[in-house]
């Protein structure tokens, strides 16, 4: 399968925007869905990688829940249409009022970080005449050797409950009468490709249920997070994530009791691939030592470049001339609005075409009104 770009009609579309190939979006769903139904699995979507309304309603079509890190994601994934008993909230600063929303949507679960949070929760449940149920985010300390913006499984993280805190919030949660402990939760970072930190997440998994275990404390949902990355380096070669060999990464390391609901909140590996940024080429400059393709699309409109130092494949849409080197940069009067130094692309001209590949997820999510500029619209393909 490869990603369609009709360039033609393109051309008649205001740059930058976002595009969509919702060919690729359902064959991701499809191949997802496929494999976690083998083992009874529960995915809930990560609504932070792409909260496009449209993005959003297809992938509940599907049956899948919505992981929430946000008031506003709660209420995204309400309008979407997603079950509330089917809505995860996580995050580790969760203000009242986004608190007080789940409550009065009776979402499924809150995956609590901490002692004071705990606290708050049950103290806005009870003022409610409600149970909360909660799950408990443990940081599992395994690393998952990535990049270290979105690496969450660490002692060092702000994430999550640390093992040696774990005596400490069971001791209290029999005080906490307004909360029902339903399970943990896990979330050890993001666009993981190497599969080994997932095994000692299962392994260290084990580990910390029986401590669970020793107080009497049955553990009903067991929730592993996300984190499976996609490739941007050869999109067209790797468009659907090996869903596969992930899943059974969980079901052979992890034999869950027959009492069990297991859990997941991907979100890239859903959507990465789906999208790309297409942008044009306002000039091409000639410094002393190297060319620069100017587009007028900049960091405004996909960040991850200037924020993680992230690739992203680029393609010159418009163009079959021999290739050149170039640096391919932004509008912002930020030196850092620079989307990748030294790459070769078919010769470029003003007026043509980029594509920025994988973009599908932190992409149009991420983008920002800086300088004052407008919000990229997003198309896609099978309304074009």
């Amino acid at each position: 399968m490869k990603q369609n770009f009709p360039i033609d009609k393109f051309k008649s579309l205001a740059t930058p925007f976002y595009y969509y190939d919702i060919d690729v979006l359902n064959a991701t769903l499809q191949a997802l869905v496929k494999e976690a139904n083998k083992y009874n699995y529960h995915i809930h979507y990560a609504i932070k990688a792409n909260a496009n309304p449209r993005i959003l309603s297809l992938i509940r079509e599907y049956g899948l829940g919505a992981d929430c890190v946000s008031g506003g994601e709660i209420q995204a994934a309400l309008n979407a249409g997603f079950p509330a008993n089917k809505i995860v909230f996580a995050g580790v600063g969760k203000a009242d009022w986004e608190i007080n929303l789940g409550l009065e949507n009776d979402i499924f679960c809150f995956n609590a970080e901490s002692i004071p949070e705990l606290e708050i929760i049950n103290e806005l449940a009870k003022s409610k005449g409600k149970c909360a149920q909660v799950a408990l985010r443990i940081n599992p300390e395994v690393d998952a050797h990535t990049h270290h913006h979105i690496t969450t499984g660490t002692k060092e993280d702000k994430f999550g409950i640390n093992r040696d805190q774990l005596d400490k919030v069971l001791d209290k949660m029999p005080a906490w009468k307004s909360l029902r402990l339903i399970g943990i939760h896990y979330h050890i970072g993001s666009q993981i490709t190497d599969l080994n930190p997932f095994q000692k997440l299962c392994d260290r998994n084990v580990e910390i249920q029986e401590q669970f275990a020793e107080r009497g404390v049955k553990i009903e949902h067991v929730n592993f997070g996300g984190g499976l990355g996609i490739n941007y380096e050869n999109p067209d070669e790797n468009l659907i994530p090996d869903f596969k060999t992930y899943f059974e990464v969980f079901h052979t390391f992890f034999p869950a009791e027959s009492y069990q609901q297991i859990h997941f909140e991907p979100g890239r590996s859903i959507v990465g691939q789906c999208g790309a940024l297409i942008s044009k080429v306002l000039y091409v400059k000639e410094g002393s030592y190297k060319k620069f393709a100017v587009m007028d699309a900049g960091f405004t409109e996909l960040i991850r470049p200037a924020f993680y130092g992230a690739y992203h494949q680029i393609e010159n849409l418009s163009s079959g001339g021999p290739e050149e080197i170039y640096d391919v940069v932004g509008p912002i009067c930020e030196s850092s609005d620079c989307f990748a130094k030294a790459i070769h692309l078919n010769k470029a001209e003003r007026g043509n075409l980029f594509a920025f590949r994988s973009a599908g997820a932190y992409g149009e999510i991420m983008a920002s009104q800086y300088n004052c500029r407008k919000l990229p619209n997003a198309f896609f393909s099978d309304l074009l």
